[in-house]
C-alpha cells in the first residue's frame, strides 16, 4: 500500500459528474471515436465533455463572430453554451456545433443563414475534427474571479456593500489613518 498517497483523491475526471442521458450517450460516442481514431479532436471534445460548469464557460455571438473569418467555411466548435450578444447588430453566416444554444442566439444564427449543429451530428459530418476550429468561451470573466487574490496590491474587489463614502474608506485605504495600499 502507499502510505504516503493513501486517501488523496485524483482531481481528474474520467466521466461526468451529471446524470443527464443526453450528455453521457455523447460521452459515450466521443468515448468510441477517441479510442477508435487517431485524431486528438476527439479526446479534447471527450475531456471537455467532463468537465463542470465553471470550466465550460459560456461564449458569446460577438466572440464567435470575431473566430469566424469571413472566407473559410469551418465549423466553430464549443463545448458549452452559445449565448446571444445584443451588442451584435449583424451576425455573420457561421456554422456552429454545441452542447447547447440559447434560444435567441439560435434564432439570430439561423437567421443569418447560418447552422446550428449538436455534437452529435458534428461526428457525423467531421468525425476527425476536419475543417473546424475548437473555441472557449472566457474563463475569468466571471465575477466571483474578480475578488480572487491575497494580499494588497492584487487588485482585488472587495466584497463590499456599496462604494460610497461609508464603506471600507478608513484604515488602509488613506494615509491619515495608518496605511494606504
Amino acid at each position: 500500500i502507499d502510505l504516503d498517497r493513501h486517501h488523496v483523491r485524483n482531481g481528474h475526471r474520467k466521466a461526468p459528474k451529471s446524470d443527464n442521458v443526453y450528455l453521457k450517450l455523447l460521452v459515450k460516442l466521443y468515448r468510441f471515436l477517441a479510442r477508435r481514431t487517431e485524431a486528438p479532436f476527439n479526446r479534447v471534445i471527450l475531456r471537455r465533455l467532463f468537465m463542470s460548469r465553471i470550466n465550460r464557460p459560456p461564449l458569446s455571438l460577438s466572440r464567435l463572430a470575431r473566430f469566424n473569418a469571413p472566407t473559410d467555411d469551418k465549423t466553430l466548435v464549443c463545448v458549452g453554451t452559445i449565448t446571444d450578444d445584443i451588442r451584435l447588430l449583424n451576425v455573420p453566416k457561421l456554422t456552429v456545433a454545441a452542447l447547447r444554444f440559447t434560444a435567441t442566439a439560435r434564432k439570430r444564427i439561423e437567421k443569418a443563414g447560418g447552422e446550428c449543429l449538436t455534437l452529435d451530428q458534428l461526428a457525423l459530418r467531421a468525425p476527425t475534427g476536419s475543417n473546424t476550429i475548437l473555441v472557449r468561451g472566457p474563463k475569468n470573466s466571471r465575477e466571483a474571479v474578480k475578488h480572487f487574490g491575497f494580499g494588497p496590491h492584487k487588485g482585488k474587489k472587495p466584497y463590499v456593500e456599496s462604494k460610497g463614502r461609508k464603506f471600507e474608506r478608513a484604515r488602509g485605504r488613506r494615509r491619515s489613518r495608518g496605511f494606504k495600499v
